[in-house]
């Protein structure tokens, strides 16, 4: 594996502007005309620098950014988070699992798995989570990774 050194936002944007434009530009000349159309679309629905969708794992950091991470793993596309107590329900604690399953921006993409305990006589003792909770969280990444996709061709 060829590690490349960091790109800041506007060289990560001129390499893909460079890219998008190069390779239907080279295939162009290739001679075959009308034969081979080359639709380039710069904030395609597959995005793969890093291994998953890249909108799906930036919404999932969005949206889990209220959360200490204890793991990231962008090739395999896990996030794991650390126990988070919301401070207004002091006896109850919540880590959450982001798993990206594709590399395109799909719904079937992602899987969000949550543990739940809470705090009874001073034991943390683990406690269901409630469907929707999971459900709200998909929702909340999935819009998000719209929004950044839909940005992303605007700009």
């Amino acid at each position: 594996m060829i590690r490349l050194p960091a790109l800041n936002k506007n060289s990560a944007k001129a390499l893909a502007l460079v890219a998008a434009f190069a390779v239907p530009l080279a295939l162009g000349a290739c001679g075959r005309g009308d034969k081979m159309r080359v639709k380039t679309d710069l904030a395609a629905s597959k995005v793969t620098t890093i291994g998953v969708n890249a909108y799906l794992w930036r919404a999932s950091l969005d949206t889990l950014s209220f959360m200490p991470l204890v793991q990231t793993d962008s090739n395999g596309g896990v996030i794991v988070t650390d126990w988070y107590i919301n401070p207004a329900i002091a006896t109850e604690r919540v880590k959450v699992t982001v798993t990206i399953l594709d590399q395109d921006l799909r719904a079937d993409g992602l899987r969000v798995a949550a543990l739940r305990e809470v705090n009874q006589n001073g034991q943390w003792v683990a406690a269901p989570v409630k469907a929707a909770t999971v459900q709200k969280l998909e929702d909340a990444i999935l819009t998000r990774a719209r929004d950044l996709r839909r940005a992303a061709v605007a700009g």
